[in-house]
């Protein structure tokens, strides 16, 4: 007989510390809805629970926290045109990140290797991030034909200057330095003082656990860049934008779905206007079904994760010849029930 599968996610309870463990390390943790419902309780019971002073959460293995969400069923979804599903799995997921963001007890997450998209919002909306050398944080939803959700455009609108358009819209990953600097991030701690410090957390309050053991972050090279990148991010439209960019910068921009480099431009427009996190997940939402029934995010999952030809046929094929009012539509209302929060 086989052995059962080990949980999608681990729960211990030590000491002082509540610990969640994200337990999928051959797919580097990514989320399935069985996982985001797992921890959406179990948060809510240690809010209320005075034997948990500090929440932790981490990821199984060596590679990384979190690689993000299960891409792969929502092209199918997006395939078949039935996304129930997919709706189901972000309701809960967005919920999550909002129980994340306004969690009453400090919450600690060690954003250890490679934290992407899904992985960013289990994670960067605590009250305590940890970044380490190997740390490798990004948002690659454009290159997929889809725009930085779970929030990321509320934390990527809100991060210093252009900073966070820059990140969003050419869809690379950033170390630790940046991390801290575009504010997703806020402490450094080499990765061999790790173990010292979840020891330290069953004990000790957060705040004092992490002093204890981080060092200062290396130099961020988007900070020493952002008078630059301030001036080429500048306003609102993507072509005048991809106009000014130039080198690495162009290339990476011009590599991605043009539909969603617009699209995600306007949504960092618009979630810096919003009033709350919980406004920005709303918005989210309503995008994310619309590009599910848009071409370029079947596109973009073929050519990255399917048959991994890594040659994307977009539709439009450049950002000139995006119509506004083809972006405009992904902000508006939508067949699926809309998100809503208790």
């Amino acid at each position: 007989m086989s052995e059962p599968a080990e949980p999608e996610v681990l729960f211990e309870h030590r000491g002082r510390l509540a610990h969640i463990i994200l337990n999928r390390p051959k797919a580097i943790n990514a989320l399935t809805t069985g996982m985001v419902l797992a921890i959406q309780p179990q948060l809510d019971a240690w809010a209320t629970d005075d034997a948990v002073d500090t929440v932790l959460i981490t990821g199984a293995g060596e590679r990384g926290l979190c690689a993000g969400g299960d891409i792969v069923s929502m092209y199918a979804d997006a395939k078949s045109g039935n996304l129930e599903n997919s709706a189901t799995f972000l309701r809960n997921e967005y919920r999550l990140n909002a129980t994340i963001a306004n969690y009453p007890k400090p919450y600690v997450a060690i954003m250890d290797g490679i934290v992407l998209g899904g992985g960013i919002g289990v994670s960067a909306h605590g009250s305590h991030r940890v970044v380490t050398e190997r740390s490798r944080l990004g948002m690659p939803e454009t290159g997929i034909g889809f725009f930085p959700d779970v929030g990321g455009t509320w934390l990527l609108s809100h991060a210093p200057g252009e900073l966070g358009t820059h990140l969003a819209l050419s869809a690379g990953s950033i170390g630790a330095g940046d991390a801290i600097a575009i504010g997703l991030a806020d402490s450094f701690v080499p990765s061999d003082r790790i173990p010292a410090l979840i020891n330290a957390l069953e004990s000790t309050p957060a705040d004092a656990a992490i002093a204890a053991v981080a060092q200062d972050a290396p130099a961020s090279e988007l900070a020493a860049r952002q008078a630059e990148l301030d001036a080429a991010y500048a306003g609102d439209s993507a072509a005048d934008i991809f106009d000014r960019l130039t080198g690495d910068d162009r290339v990476a921009v011009g590599s991605k779905s043009p539909t969603a480099v617009s699209v995600t431009l306007e949504a960092l427009r618009r979630a810096e206007r919003l009033p709350s996190l919980e406004a920005a997940l709303q918005q989210e939402f309503r995008m994310a079904m619309h590009a599910f029934r848009a071409p370029d995010f079947e596109e973009g999952v073929r050519a990255q994760v399917i048959d991994k030809d890594r040659q994307p046929k977009w539709s439009p094929p450049t950002i000139a010849e995006v119509r506004a009012e083809d972006v405009a539509a992904y902000f508006g209302p939508v067949d699926q029930d809309d998100l809503v929060f208790n």
